[in-house]
């Protein structure tokens, strides 16, 4: 399950863990997309602390071709500016 908001500077996407039958559940994790970049936050149970990682937009595209892709080392190719 998932849900979608619009904030004023930011799309807010939460994904909550409902498993597989049986499967440990994870926490909530919360992701802002923001114009510049992504932060995925997601609270650790043990310390109770929320926890983020931010990501480019370089970053979120390489993911998101790594998802379909064998194992292995890539490079991108990116237009350049001008």
């Amino acid at each position: 399950m998932f849900t979608i908001e619009h904030e004023f500077d930011a799309t807010v996407i939460t994904l909550v863990d409902e498993g597989d039958g049986g499967a440990h559940l994870q926490e909530d994790v919360t992701i802002e997309a923001f114009e510049d970049c992504i932060v995925l936050r997601q609270v650790d149970p043990l310390t109770e602390e929320t926890l983020s990682i931010t990501l480019s937009l370089t970053q979120v595209q390489d993911l998101a071709a790594a998802l379909n892709l064998p194992e292995g080392s890539y490079r991108i190719e990116r237009p350049t500016g001008g």
